[in-house]
């Protein structure tokens, strides 16, 4: 099973740097540095922010107007075009 891959990559000279930079700092190697920050990318990618709740209020006070069926697609529709005639359909 295949443990490293050499590869290569094209970064502008100042990413280099710094990253070289960042290696001596830390004692450690150029490749280290880039791996850690790749891995650091991927997993902030992966992560999901957690969805925050909903919640449509559909009877009572600051629910839907009365007479208002949330199952009747055409008419809710129709409501919000202006259009109340029933006979329009």
């Amino acid at each position: 099973m295949l443990k490293h891959m050499r590869t290569t990559i094209n970064l502008p000279d100042d990413l280099i740097l710094q990253a070289k930079k960042a290696a001596l700092d830390a004692n450690t190697t150029l490749t280290e540095i880039i791996a850690n920050a790749l891995r650091e990318a991927l997993q902030k990618r992966c992560r999901k922010l957690p969805r925050r709740k909903f919640k449509l209020t559909t009877y009572g006070e600051g629910g839907t107007f009365p007479g208002i069926d949330l199952d009747d697609t055409s008419a809710l529709l129709d409501l919000m075009d202006g259009i109340s005639d029933p006979r329009r359909r």
